[in-house]
């Protein structure tokens, strides 16, 4: 049904098989249908609790603007239908006797009362603006004492309400007032310079009861201006007043809907008046309660059906695992020594593979011995070429114990090499060592087209058997060229001399082949890397001398004595050169020269008298490693600069020649004497002392006056501009060119060309 990734365990491998079914057949429709709850019938959920929000917001509002529309109506009637402008022509008579000023006042105060009956008013007078009247449905008496005795407010709070008591007023809500929020109204209507004003005190918690939505899910509501102001509020707390959003209640006069923090602000505009709106803080944890059971019952839903997958996966699983449980516990008691049932796979996989570990436990030690074989093989050969095995009969009887095949007579030659290691070769570690051997063993094989047996027989010594075979005709000096090259490759890690040992015809007289193959090696001289010894007798040795005559031992110290220590070096090359010649063997060319460094060694120990046993051991190891005379050459060189230092102050002199040479070739570089003084392990400051002492000038007048000596060759020589001069001898720009031309010449380099064109 679905491709699955290998089980360390069958009982997983059920458990997630039955479990896919489970989800496809069950699960995927669970998945589908809670999506589409939560989705679909959510989203339902809430488009009815936002509309039942509005519906809400509706009503309560068309209600408070009804009661608030229906004030506004009265105030407006008192005023249309008073007398006050008959009672503005009295006002100014305020005797005892003007009846008819006080039938007026009798009649608004009559009013007034008839104002005062709304459940919404507590108190209703009229203020005149230009006398000093106020007139309330108890009495009537002049602006001071009323807000003093009447209608008691402090300096403050006069003075801020009398200032809003200017321009044309139609129900205008000023600052709550305590429990009361006075409302404003001008008479006449229609001017900025009124005469009167109504003033109608709203009662802050019947306003409130108003205002008040009595739905758990509404968290508050309030009355709010375009300004950010709160006329009424019911359920808000102080924080809440104080974080509305300046723009969400001075915001679009339609219906608006906000979420902020799990809370939901919904700001409608009045009817009653355009610059006031209506806000209802709701609380969207509650509003949206059935939206969140259904969700939770959604997920708790796929989440029971997730688990009785589980459930009911397991248990099918664990039934059909049951059986090759039993036959895993059996095959517990019967393990083979050495078998792990549970190094890796599935209980199946352990099964079967602790059927086959009967079968295989011989196939693997017969591969183990096979391995060991080639070893064991190459032993045995070693023993024969040393001796140790030198009757047909013990040969023969070892080879079928360890079976070994050969031809008892068959030509055979011994190839002895023998291996000079190079310093890379000593880098390697034992390991790299052993594979580099074990890949040459198996290039030669590859190479050499004659059947061969190789046996290294000591840690620098490769013995190598070549089989005569009668078909290829190809003699041991044919196979040596073959294995010449081979060895070549390998000219990085170690030189090379081949031996070839006379040829014989059984295994038991291979020892007299070998031993003659490791003495011809002896008879390699200085011209190769690999170099090939063959005789079938040795020959006789070149007639050179492998030692110093007493004339020429005396010459070498009366050289030393005399400080003549070139000399000394030349001497040495010169009965090196002359053994090379005369075509004796390295054996001979190595005890000529062992004997000059010990003539060396005595000379310089007749001044020192402090012989260095140590040292002078590892100058003779030093010389026995070169295998050529351009090895022997170096050789000799370096151990002339250790025995015979030059002197100090030669040295010293050939240094700064040395300094000198390098800034005449690179005046057009940046020379740094630090980088000078570092090289000559100097400070700075000795450097310069000692470089005025040899050169006879400081350091850096030197380098400007060769610098400039070279400008003036271009000056004259050449057309090239003033700047490309300066770079062209070292200088980074014109002007320091021309100002350190101008301190030595005394004139600009213009000038100098000018002069001498």
């Amino acid at each position: 049904m679905f491709p699955f990734p290998k089980m360390t365990s069958i009982r997983a491998n059920l458990f997630w098989r039955h479990y896919a079914s489970y989800f496809v057949l069950i699960l995927i429709p669970v998945i589908v249908a809670c999506t589409l709850a939560h989705f679909l019938v959510v989203r339902l959920i809430e488009d009815d609790a936002r509309k039942l929000n509005n519906v809400i917001m509706d009503r309560f509002t068309e209600q408070t603007d009804t009661e608030l529309g229906a004030l506004k109506t009265n105030m407006i009637n008192m005023l249309s239908t008073s007398n006050i402008r008959s009672l503005l022509k009295e006002a100014g008579d305020s005797s005892p006797d003007n009846y008819q000023r006080t039938e007026l006042i009798h009649a608004l105060r009559e009013q007034l009362i008839k104002l005062q009956s709304d459940e919404l008013v507590s108190k209703a007078y009229l203020y005149f603006v230009h006398y000093d009247l106020v007139i309330d449905a108890d009495t009537h008496t002049d602006k001071a004492y009323y807000f003093n005795s009447r209608y008691p407010l402090n300096e403050e709070e006069k003075t801020a309400f009398i200032s809003r008591l200017t321009h044309k007023k139609m129900m205008n809500f000023t600052e709550p007032q305590g429990a009361i929020i006075p409302s404003l109204m001008s008479y006449p209507f229609n001017t900025n310079t009124p005469d009167v004003y109504l003033v109608v005190n709203v009662q802050q918690d019947k306003l409130h009861n108003l205002i008040d939505v009595q739905q758990n899910w509404v968290a508050g509501t309030a009355i709010v201006g375009s300004q950010g102001q709160v006329l009424s509020q019911a359920g808000l707390t102080m924080n809440e007043m104080n974080v509305l959003p300046q723009q969400i209640i001075s915001g679009s006069k339609d219906s608006e809907f906000w979420v902020r923090g799990g809370k939901a602000l919904s700001l409608v505009p009045s009817k009653f008046d355009d610059s006031w709106s209506y806000l209802n803080i709701i609380d969207l944890q509650t509003l949206m309660k059935p939206a969140e059971i259904t969700r939770m019952i959604s997920w708790g839903f796929l989440i029971f059906f997730l688990i009785l997958g589980s459930v009911v996966s397991y248990y099918l699983s664990r039934r059909i695992y049951k059986p090759i449980m039993e036959i895993k516990e059996g095959l517990g008691s019967h393990r083979i020594a050495g078998g792990h049932l549970h190094s890796g796979g599935n209980d199946f996989d352990v099964i079967k593979r602790y059927s086959r570990l009967i079968m295989s436990e011989n196939e693997q030690l017969s591969q183990l011995v096979n391995g060991m074989m080639p070893i064991v093989h190459e032993h045995f050969i070693t023993k024969i070429l040393k001796g140790q095995y030198r009757d047909a009969l013990s040969i023969a009887t070892y080879a079928q114990e360890i079976e070994f095949t050969y031809s008892p007579k068959t030509a055979r030659t011994v190839l002895c090499i023998s291996f000079h290691h190079e310093k890379e070769f000593e880098l390697l570690s034992e390991s790299s060592k052993s594979f580099l051997m074990a890949e040459l063993k198996e290039r030669i094989h590859q190479l050499v087209p004659s059947t061969l047996w190789l046996c290294q027989t000591k840690p620098d010594q490769l013995a190598c058997i070549v089989h005569q075979d009668p078909f290829l005709h190809m003699s041991p000096d044919e196979d040596a060229n073959i294995i010449k090259l081979a060895l070549q490759l390998y000219g990085k890690y170690f030189k090379a001399t081949i031996g070839i040992g006379k040829t014989v015809h059984t295994i038991e007289d291979l020892h007299v082949s070998y031993e003659h193959a490791a003495t011809v090696l002896q008879l390699r001289r200085l011209h190769s890397d690999v170099e090939i010894c063959s005789g079938e007798s040795l020959p006789d040795s070149a007639h050179c001398d492998s030692f110093l005559s007493v004339q020429e031992v005396n010459h070498i110290l009366n050289q030393y004595k005399t400080r003549e220590y070139g000399k000394i070096l030349q001497s040495a090359v010169h009965t090196l050169e002359e053994g090379i010649r005369m075509n004796a063997t390295a054996v001979q060319v190595k005890s000529l020269c062992s004997d000059i460094l010990n003539t060396w060694i005595r000379a310089v120990e007749t001044e020192r008298k402090d012989f260095n046993v140590p040292f002078y051991a590892s100058l003779f190891q030093k010389l026995n490693r070169c295998m050529t005379a351009e090895e022997m050459r170096g050789c000799f060189q370096e151990i002339h600069g250790l025995l015979f230092p030059v002197s100090e102050n030669e040295d010293k002199k050939n240094k700064f020649a040395d300094i000198l040479t390098y800034i005449h070739e690179h005046y057009d570089e940046e020379l740094s004497i630090e980088h000078f003084a570092s090289t000559l392990n100097m400070s700075i400051g000795h450097f310069s002392r000692t470089f005025k002492e040899e050169v006879g000038e400081k350091y850096v007048e030197y380098i400007a006056r060769y610098r400039l000596k070279k400008a003036k060759e271009l000056l004259l020589e050449t057309d090239m501009k003033i700047e490309d001069i300066a770079g062209k001898v070292g200088y980074w720009g014109r002007n320091s060119f021309i100002r350190m031309f101008r301190k030595y010449e005394g004139i600009t380099p213009a000038k100098y060309r000018t002069m001498h064109e």
